[in-house]
């Protein structure tokens, strides 16, 4: 006899009663992921193709190395104007929030 090692608890997201037609939805979650995937792109143009810790340059054909970070951790805060964006190098990107990892492990009182 096997034993599950995983049972799903029913935790996840309870159905809410909705007001708006499935049209009303569909057009906002559109407008939602259309506004979510500019960012990189309106982040590129603003601070340009560097990367803002290494200061490593870019260009079109290297471009997919760059990333957006966002500053506040939000990845729904997404200002026009880019004040909390910082475009970072893979490498970079990932270092940042490793340390935040880092940091927490070694903080824990033990």
């Amino acid at each position: 006899m096997r034993k599950r090692r995983y049972t799903h608890r029913g935790t996840g997201p309870t159905k809410k009663e909705s007001d708006k037609s499935v049209e009303e939805i569909v057009k906002e979650l559109k407008e939602i992921g259309a506004s979510q995937s500019d960012y990189r792109e309106q982040s590129l143009r603003i601070h340009g193709l560097i990367c803002a810790k290494c200061a490593r340059e870019f260009d079109y054909k290297d471009r997919h190395l760059l990333t957006v970070h966002h500053k506040d951790g939000n990845h729904r805060n997404n200002p026009p104007d880019g004040s909390n964006w910082e475009n970072l190098c893979v490498y970079c990107h990932d270092d940042e929030h490793s340390r935040g990892l880092l940091g927490d492990y070694f903080s824990r009182d033990g």
